[in-house]
């Protein structure tokens, strides 16, 4: 017992010590011309782990040595800006000028011919090495009035206030197609198009296929993290059961396509014909499909169809023209009325719009739709969302919609993706095997101080949504897979790698039982198609410190993809990250790659670096 008391009062006198040392600064964050506040703007000691982030009045505060101390501060949509704060100071007020639109055009005029030449010779390899991975660059400007959500990045969370990170599944890959359309035609996207879960989602992981009842599995592994050596990368893979096109149930579909004046472009309507003509091409004799179609009003132009006439419905498919406004609202109510009269009880019900999501008459108004497309979710039919074109593409209100529906949102920029999801993944696109999955991470403090999920920001719940199954989240279709990255900060890593996201508590203190193993727990919560009642599947993943070049090449590509979208997105979290190093990690991740993704994804790494030149 005497022992005791000269290391406490040793620890009493380092904590003095340290107080003594440091100082509480406190600040707001703003726009300079709209003079609102700028949320989730990380304000971090230069060089350090030592950070946090504005809230929703663009308020903040952080603990800094006492002596004068440089800060710098990283918001989406700004500048990188470094600012000195004085030995004196204990208030700042931050202002940041937002990046002109004109920064994604990266190119002079003069320089695009130049360019062009380079991303064409960067294409014939692509091709040379995987012929199925032909895109074309198309080389229009996307102009300026495209719509996206805004994605205000995650942050950091410390273990001991937040130990539950809690995520919906999302199985969307419309970002990386979306970013490949803007790389193609020369520029780079705006920040809020980059979804980084999207772009890491759309490639093909080997994962193990389930075993037992359930139809989705879960994968757990660690390495460093390649764009931060003193962080760790945690991944967590969740796998669909692979189930066999002749096994797939009957389909009752209704495709509904967009036939407005905005889709007159060969990018279009001309595109939506032929990506919906490969899936007639893969129905079969049980299936059926109606096509309805609006502009300035809804209307049927082929009634629900046996698949086996697939001369029928193409010739449908190719009287179509484009001309009048958008009735999009009055075209989902038609094409759910369609569902709903050849409804096929123990059969796939489903909807596929085809679209740019320029809605602007009749029934369009965010909450009209969302509602109407939950009532009819919730009665076995399925919405699945293509975006097409650019100039005006609306993807803030396709992911909705498909978000609401039930189904997957991707974006088709040409022939060879269309193929991909009609084709390739016939079963995927049109069959659900889990519903509402969602995904909730528990960190041992023994092991993780802090971590971020990174992406899925419009895909984060509440703790509580975990087990509250009347929360709806996202859905798997067969053969699928999810994988999600958390960049953590190690346990034990001393002062220089607080995390000041919140107040200490003062009326209790966690306890931190003396589990030495686990790192974390990943538990998951999905339904049956026509269940409204989750199951649970959880894994448990073990303290590893392995090397990232000893990590197998699912892990590395997906680091990879990763690292380029906080590129893309001049994220406040890339680290080390490069154009260089990115492509160094994706180097040898191209085994089995049978249909060229990967190596044009190193192409598109290629041309973004270019453009940022």
């Amino acid at each position: 017992m005497k022992k005791i008391f000269p290391i406490l009062a040793v620890m009493l006198l380092i904590s003095i010590c340290s107080l003594a040392q440091s100082r509480l600064i406190k600040g707001t964050v703003k726009d300079s011309t709209a003079k609102v506040p700028v949320i989730n703007a990380v304000i971090r000691i230069k060089g350090t782990d030592v950070m946090t982030a504005s809230d929703k009045q663009g308020n903040w505060q952080l603990t800094i040595p006492k002596a004068a101390t440089t800060i710098e501060i990283v918001a989406t949509g700004y500048p990188r800006r470094e600012m000195v704060i004085k030995e004196n100071t204990t208030a700042v007020a931050i202002t940041l000028v937002r990046r002109p639109a004109k920064r994604i055009m990266a190119l002079e005029d003069s320089n695009r011919a130049m360019a062009k030449q380079k991303f064409a010779q960067m294409e014939y390899s692509v091709a040379a090495a995987a012929p199925m991975a032909r895109y074309s660059s198309g080389w229009t400007n996307p102009g300026e009035t495209e719509a996206y959500a805004p994605i205000n990045e995650n942050i950091f969370h410390a273990v001991k206030d937040q130990p539950l990170s809690t995520f919906s599944a999302d199985v969307d890959r419309a970002g990386y197609s979306n970013v490949r359309r803007y790389l193609n035609g020369g520029d780079l996207p705006p920040a809020d198009a980059v979804r980084v879960e999207e772009m890491i989602n759309y490639f093909d992981y080997h994962y193990p296929q389930p075993k037992g009842k359930d139809p989705v599995a879960i994968v757990a592994d660690m390495s460093v993290c390649p764009w931060n050596t003193g962080h760790q990368l945690v991944r967590i893979g969740i796998q669909g059961k692979v189930v066999d096109n002749k096994d797939v149930p009957p389909s009752n579909l209704v495709f509904l396509l967009d036939v407005s004046g905005s889709m007159e472009a060969p990018n279009k309507l001309p595109l939506v014909k032929k990506a919906f003509g490969a899936l007639v091409k893969q129905l079969r004799p049980q299936d059926r499909v109606a096509i309805v179609v609006y502009a300035g009003a809804a209307g049927v132009v082929l009634p629900s169809t046996h698949g086996d006439k697939p001369e029928k419905i193409m010739a449908a498919l190719e009287q179509l023209q484009a001309g009048g406004s958008t009735a999009g609202g009055a075209g989902i109510s038609l094409a759910y009325k369609i569902a709903r009269e050849n409804f096929l009880p123990k059969g796939n019900n489903r909807v596929i719009l085809g679209t740019d999501g320029d809605f602007n008459v009749g029934e369009s108004s965010s909450g009209e739709l969302q509602r109407l497309i939950e009532g009819e979710k919730d009665k076995g039919i399925f919405l699945s969302v293509l975006g097409f074109g650019m100039g005006n593409l609306k993807d803030v209100n396709l992911e909705t919609l498909a978000d609401k529906g039930n189904g997957n949102y991707a974006y088709i920029d040409n022939y060879e993706e269309a193929r991909r999801i009609f084709v390739t993944e016939f079963g995927g696109t049109l069959y659900t095997i889990a519903k509402d999955v969602k995904l909730q991470v528990e960190f041992n403090p023994n092991f993780v101080q802090s971590y971020r999920l990174v992406g899925y920001e419009n895909r984060m719940l509440q703790a509580e949504d975990f087990n509250n199954d009347k929360k709806d989240a996202g859905d798997m279709g067969a053969g699928h897979t999810v994988t999600a990255l958390y960049e953590i900060v190690p346990a034990g890593g001393g002062k220089a790698q607080d995390v000041n996201w919140v107040d200490p508590l003062k009326y209790q203190e966690a306890k931190v039982l003396g589990n030495r193993t686990e790192v974390l727990t990943v538990k998951m919560r999905y339904k049956e198609p026509d269940s409204n009642t989750s199951s649970l599947v959880q894994r448990v993943l073990s303290y590893q410190s392995k090397p990232f070049e000893s990590m197998d090449t699912d892990f590395r590509l997906a680091a990879s993809v990763a690292a380029f979208g906080q590129l893309l997105r001049e994220s406040a979290f890339q680290g080390e990250a490069s154009y260089d190093k990115v492509l160094q990690w994706a180097a040898n991740t191209r085994e089995n790659d049978p249909e060229g993704y990967r190596a044009e994804y190193q192409q598109l790494v290629k041309k973004a670096q270019l453009l940022q030149k």
